[in-house]
């Protein structure tokens, strides 16, 4: 293949220190037309930082010393900056991480893609907004015609990211530069932007660099992949080499750190410490002080390249043939990988008599209001008649696509949000009628982790601040202040932080600690329930596998129940003891976690299962892509809501819901595939 992108000796620094911080340091890749090319690695390795040189659009702080990034021939480094507004859309897009952040907020989204198809080409008005109309329609937006006047606030996630990706293609790029594309996207959705990009890169001979930490999106869609730690790239190979047959110790150890069924009774391996500070000069390898197999030459010598294989290069003094006798671990095993939890013993779960929680028939329908007097015409079913039940020291997680209710439920449990009707008991405890006072006295028994632990944690108040906070309003009789400080102590060791960080700020934190910091404050006034939403949605593995370590350590010590919301099916399989599935409001099946991923009934499900990237290409089932969106809650289909997307809709589904079938004592689905309970 002819080589597109060549990148040589590429050094990025940026002066926002006394000393200069070298975010890329010595990085060279190839990608050639119509290759993907993957970027892996943990947040702070640099990553987004070479797309962003690449594009030659470095905050004012950042600086590129040396190095070139040739396209065709052509050094981007040597030409002026007018010279590179004429590249950027048109031969070099890039889809940046956070939609929100990215998209003009003041601007409608056909206003945004008409200024790319201005600046790279020379459209008539009408034919360009035939082209936005055509460009909103491949990457999947219902109604484009009407919904691409529409501002980005009223987009789903979803929605924006492929707004996203409609704005990136719409110059019709040789090098589509992808960061995070799919990252807090629905394992359908994702599916979808997958086989999108795959389709236009197939038909424009499209290069794609792809920056992301989902090692099953690197399987499905990478021919060559790199490994980035510390701002260089330590292993490179082709996708079947990596995945086969992984070098680097860092490598090994991402790989240890996935959260698999098999692993469900055992700590996941977790990569101590963090990444090193890219304002140091390194000595040695860089990854030596979190390495499992390092030897004294790792931590004096810098590690040079290493062939393994034709397509295979490995930077580790491991490869070098005058360490092949020294003293180190030979392989990473399963003692040293598994330790946190003793990997024999098999968790005994707690359970009690009657559930701690059962919600029965929850319905939360949001009006809406219209006019001068803003009467009401209509309702949103955020959540229409589900059911559910968890018992202490289980889990029961809550899986399906953005905008089906799995968060409205969550916060409807804990009184947050007002339900229409249905009943929450709490150890037999009836929640939606108590007052605001009967329900400060127990609110302390649940809480909630939410997904953006940023946004949740106020930006001026230091940790102790914020621990204390709730410690004190849940409290009915004040604890003295030795007593609070102990407590705070513990709590921020508990989740693994160490003390002297209760001084800090949250902007002073990584991802990971700072969703360390969430469960700390809501494990501070000693829950019984805690409801997880997507906490571990846009964490990297290595980080993820530390928090469900914690979580799992918290329900075996102390026995706490989770609700589990995610649409990460990995962390389901092995997290999880009970699982639902719910579809626009309602829960379609539900069942024990081995019965609902060993053999779905609902379509739905199937669909769902059947769109997880998988590392291991072995898939059993046929790939089952849905079409379009989830309808508007706010006029839900006749019949089985399902039914507008489901390949095996018979007519009956149409005209009324399905009863329920059941296939055992904890398993049951909505469907007119099976016999129907009377």
């Amino acid at each position: 293949m002819n080589t597109l992108v060549e990148i040589d000796q590429l050094k990025t620094v940026l002066h926002a220190t006394d000393e200069p911080i070298r975010a890329v340091d010595g990085l060279s890749l190839k990608i050639s037309s119509g290759e993907t090319f993957a970027l892996l690695g943990e947040s702070g390795c640099g990553k987004s930082m070479t797309a962003l040189s690449i594009m030659r659009l470095l905050p004012d702080v950042g600086e590129i010393i040396s190095g070139q990034i040739r396209i065709k021939g052509v050094d981007l480094l040597q030409l002026p900056e007018f010279a590179m507004r004429s590249i950027r859309g048109k031969r070099i897009s890039m889809i940046f991480q956070e939609p929100m952040l990215s998209l003009n907020p003041v601007m409608t989204i056909a206003e945004q893609i008409h200024e790319v198809l201005t600046q790279h080409g020379r459209l008539s008005h009408s034919a360009a907004q035939q082209r936005i109309v055509e460009l909103l329609e491949q990457v999947g937006i219902p109604d484009a015609e009407h919904r691409m006047h529409e501002y980005p606030f009223q987009f789903s996630g979803g929605m924006k990211q492929r707004a996203m990706i409609a704005i990136a293609l719409a110059g019709e790029p040789e090098l589509l530069i992808a960061d995070e594309p799919t990252t807090a996207l629905d394992v359908t959705i994702q599916a979808q932007v997958l086989d999108l990009l795959r389709q236009i890169q197939q038909r424009n001979h499209m290069a794609i660099l792809l920056i992301t930490h989902d090692l099953g999106v690197v399987a499905e869609m990478a021919q060559q992949v790199g490994v980035m730690y510390a701002g260089e790239i330590v292993e490179m190979a082709n996708r079947e080499d990596f995945f086969n047959h992984p070098a680097h110790p860092y490598t090994q150890q991402l790989f240890a750190s996935l959260p698999e069924k098999h692993k469900r009774n055992h700590a996941l391996a977790v990569i101590q410490g963090a990444v090193p500070s890219l304002a140091q000069t390194f000595a040695g390898c860089r990854f030596a002080d979190r390495c499992q197999q390092a030897m004294a030459v790792c931590h004096e010598n810098i590690p040079q390249w290493h062939s393994i294989a034709d397509d295979h290069q490995v930077r580790c003094h491991l490869y070098d043939s005058k360490n092949q006798h020294a003293e180190r671990s030979a392989v990473i095993n399963d003692s040293v990988v598994f330790g946190a939890l003793d990997k024999n013993a098999d968790i005994e779960p707690i359970t009690t008599v009657s559930p701690l929680l059962r919600v029965i028939d929850l319905k939360v329908h949001f009006p809406i209001r219209k006019g001068l007097f803003k009467s009401i015409f209509g309702h949103v079913h955020a959540v229409d008649g589900v059911s559910l039940q968890i018992s202490s020291g289980k889990t029961l997680a809550l899986v399906g696509e953005s905008g089906c209710g799995k968060t409205t439920i969550g916060k409807s449990i804990l009184q947050l949000i007002q339900p229409t009707a249905g009943s929450i008991l709490f150890k037999n405890q009836e929640l939606v009628s108590l007052s605001r006072s009967q329900l400060q006295k127990i609110r302390s028994q649940f809480q909630i982790i939410f997904q953006d632990p940023f946004s949740s944690l106020n930006p001026r108040m230091r940790i102790r601040e914020t621990l204390l906070e709730g410690m004190n309003a849940l409290r009915v009789s004040p604890l003295s202040d030795t007593h609070n400080e102990q407590e705070i102590d513990t709590l921020l060791q508990r989740v693994g932080l160490p003390i002297e960080v209760k001084w800090r700020f949250p902007h002073e934190f990584s991802g990971g600690q700072r969703q360390r910091i969430a469960i700390a404050r809501a494990l501070a006034v000693n829950p019984e329930l805690l409801i997880c939403d997507e906490p571990t949605s846009a964490l990297d593995v290595s980080v993820q596998a530390q928090i469900l370590n914690l979580l799992k350590s918290l329900q075996d010590n102390l026995g706490i129940a989770f609700l589990f919301i995610t649409h990460n099916i990995a962390v389901v399989e092995y997290l999880a003891d009970e699982v639902a599935v719910m579809y626009l409001g309602r829960v379609v099946e539900q069942g024990q976690v081995d019965e609902i991923m060993d053999t779905p009934k609902h379509p739905y499900t199937q669909a769902l299962l059947s769109s997880v990237p998988k590392i291991k290409q072995d898939r059993v089932s046929p790939l089952i892509r849905l079409k379009g969106d989830l309808p508007s809650p706010a006029a839900p289909p006749f019949g089985c809501h399902f039914h507008p997307r489901c390949p095996r809709a018979m007519p009956i589904c149409r005209e009324t819901y399905p009863a329920t079938s059941t296939f055992s004592n904890t398993h049951t689905t909505h469907c007119f595939l099976y016999s129907q309970e009377s």
